[in-house]
């Protein structure tokens, strides 16, 4: 994990999972939907985070390892880094810097001739969405995509859910735009997401864990 300003500590990487069993632990596919399962976080590199995930499983995932989701305050902070930016990485956006740029729709491609019926559950949580070549990148594969405070991906690859609770609407959020999209609802650090429930998942959602200083492990 990374201090932030003293404060609190983020994970460097974004989350994946190991499933939780009575005869101990085992890597469990980020490609998959939890459904009930016992799991744990933790922050690894060179894996793929884990999508497919709602808030709610995220927090518990996040509980279960003495950590917790980062608050939108401590999300953007760590992701703005030091000297606060728009970007992790500066002010401007560069192409290529972080993993948010992908142009053709893992949707569109395995699903081309259902439209607007392929955004409904079971086609939004195929396992073989991020799984398309071009897709969700490896944990710090992109490198210049980091925040002085240390942690990678705040930008892109796949969404973030924050602690947050639900707001008028019953809808929680998620920060920092995917691999498909990191601008349309703000840019960089500022983006934000609340248009679903938080029991909601998706192959775009994902998480990260926080903690505060001093409990972190």
């Amino acid at each position: 994990m990374s201090l932030v300003a003293d404060k609190f500590c983020v994970d460097r990487y974004e989350g994946s999972l190991v499933l939780v069993t009575s005869d101990g632990e085992r890597p469990f596919s980020p490609y998959e939907m939890i459904k009930g399962r016992k799991v744990r976080a933790v922050s690894r590199a060179g894996v793929a985070p884990q999508a497919y995930i709602s808030r709610n499983e995220a927090q518990v995932a996040c509980n279960a390892s003495h950590k917790r989701l980062c608050t939108e305050a401590e999300w953007v902070q760590a992701c703005e880094g030091k000297k606060p930016t728009t970007f992790p990485y500066g002010d401007e956006r560069h192409t290529g810097y972080c993993n948010d740029e992908v142009t053709a729709s893992p949707l569109a491609k395995l699903y081309p001739d259902v439209g607007m019926d392929a955004y409904t559950f079971e086609p939004m949580n195929d396992p073989r969405l991020n799984q398309l070549p071009g897709t969700v990148a490896l944990t710090g594969r992109f490198t210049h995509c980091r925040s002085s405070y240390g942690p990678f991906d705040m930008v892109g690859n796949v969404h973030e859910w924050v602690d947050e609770g639900p707001d008028a609407n019953g809808h929680g959020r998620f920060r920092g735009g995917w691999y498909g999209d990191a601008e349309n609802n703000g840019p960089g650090c500022f983006y934000v997401t609340s248009a679903h429930e938080p029991t909601y998942h998706d192959y775009s959602t994902g998480f990260r864990c926080c903690a505060d200083a001093g409990l972190s492990r």
